[in-house]
């Protein structure tokens, strides 16, 4: 089955992959390990960035 292209572009810095779970080297009373979630900063979580106005990509 084909995939479609979304209309907004991909974040270049995260590659789409908006959030990331870092263990933290510690475990909580129950065995499970403890984790940060940590947002793209370039596109604040949302995995895509905003297309750029037309005058910007002429260098105007």
């Amino acid at each position: 089955m084909p995939q479609h292209a979304s209309n907004t572009p991909v974040c270049c810095a995260c590659d789409g992959f908006a959030t990331a779970a870092i263990t933290t080297g510690a475990r909580h009373r129950n065995g499970s390990r403890a984790t940060l979630t940590v947002a793209c900063p370039a596109c604040k979580g949302t995995g895509h960035t905003a297309r750029a106005h037309a005058s910007v990509k002429a260098g105007r």
